[in-house]
C-alpha cells in the first residue's frame, strides 16, 4: 500500500475548557482531493490551521512522506510546500490580480533592488493564471470589482505560485453562485491532474461527489469516518456528521 505523503498523528488541542481536537489521525495521499467534513465546532479548520503552522498542537505529530517533521508558524510549513486558502481569502482589494498573486514576493529591478519589474509581474501572473484556467481579463482591475468566483480562484492562485505539494482549501465554494462553484471545482480537479494533493473543508456535500476522492468525517474533535467517496452516500455522510451512525 501507498505510503501517505502526508500523516497527521494523535492530534489534540485544548482552547480553555474546550477539548477542539481529541486525537486525531489523518491521512493524505500523493494526488489526493481529501474532503474534511463535520458541523460546525467539529474542529474541521482548527486540525487544518495546525497544519499550515497558523496554531499549535497541544499534543501529536506530523509526518511527511512518513518522517516526522516540526514547524512553528506558516514559513516552516510552506516550506515543506504546504499552502492553506483561508475563508476570508486574505486578498488586497485596492490591489489587482497581478499584484495580489505576487503580493510581499514582486520581482524587482534590478533583481532584488527597489523597483518592481511590472511587466514581468504581469507576464508571470498571466502564465499562472492561464496554466489553471482562470479566466481574468484584465489583470489590472481592482479585484474589488471582481465576482466571488474569480476571488476565489485568484486566492487559489496565488497559493499555487508557491508550488505546494498540499493545498488546503477552507470552504472555498461557500457563497458562490451555481456557475462560479463549477469553476471553482474545475480548478480543483486541473490542481489534482498536476500532482497537488487537496484538503477540501466544505459544508456543501454535493461538491464532495463532483469534486474529491475520500472523506474524513469530524464529530466533537474526533475523527468518525473515512471513507472512498463511491463507497458512500450523501446520507451516511449526514448521518456520521450528526453522530447518528
Amino acid at each position: 500500500m501507498a505510503i501517505p505523503l502526508l500523516e497527521m498523528r494523535r492530534v489534540k488541542k485544548r482552547f480553555g475548557a474546550l477539548d477542539a481536537l481529541r486525537g486525531v489521525d489523518l491521512e493524505l495521499y500523493a494526488g489526493d482531493v481529501l474532503a474534511l467534513l463535520g458541523d460546525n465546532g467539529a474542529g474541521k479548520s482548527t486540525l487544518m490551521k495546525i497544519l499550515a503552522g497558523a496554531i499549535a498542537p497541544d499534543e501529536g505529530e506530523i509526518l511527511f512522506k512518513g518522517e516526522p517533521v516540526t514547524y512553528h508558524n506558516p514559513g516552516g510549513a510552506r516550506a515543506l510546500g504546504i499552502e492553506m486558502v483561508y475563508q476570508d481569502l486574505a486578498l488586497c482589494d485596492s490591489l489587482d490580480a497581478a499584484h495580489n498573486l505576487f503580493l510581499g514576493r514582486e520581482p524587482t529591478v534590478p533583481a532584488g533592488g527597489p523597483f518592481v519589474d511590472r511587466p514581468r509581474m504581469y507576464r508571470e501572473a498571466r502564465r499562472a493564471l492561464d496554466d489553471l484556467h482562470i479566466v481574468v481579463r484584465s489583470l489590472t482591475t481592482p479585484i474589488r470589482f471582481l465576482s466571488g468566483g474569480q476571488r476565489q480562484s485568484i486566492a487559489i492562485g496565488r497559493a499555487v505560485t508557491f508550488r505546494p505539494k498540499v493545498l488546503i482549501l477552507d470552504e472555498p465554494t461557500a457563497a458562490l453562485a451555481v456557475r462560479e462553484v463549477e469553476k471553482v471545482l474545475t480548478l480543483v480537479q486541473t490542481l489534482r491532474d498536476q500532482g497537488v494533493s487537496i484538503v477540501f473543508i466544505t459544508h456543501r456535500l454535493q461538491d464532495v461527489f463532483r469534486a474529491c476522492d475520500r472523506i474524513a468525517i469530524l464529530y466533537e474533535g474526533t475523527l468518525r469516518a473515512q471513507r472512498r467517496v463511491e463507497h458512500t452516500s450523501l446520507e451516511e455522510i449526514v448521518d456520521i456528521m450528526m453522530g447518528i451512525a
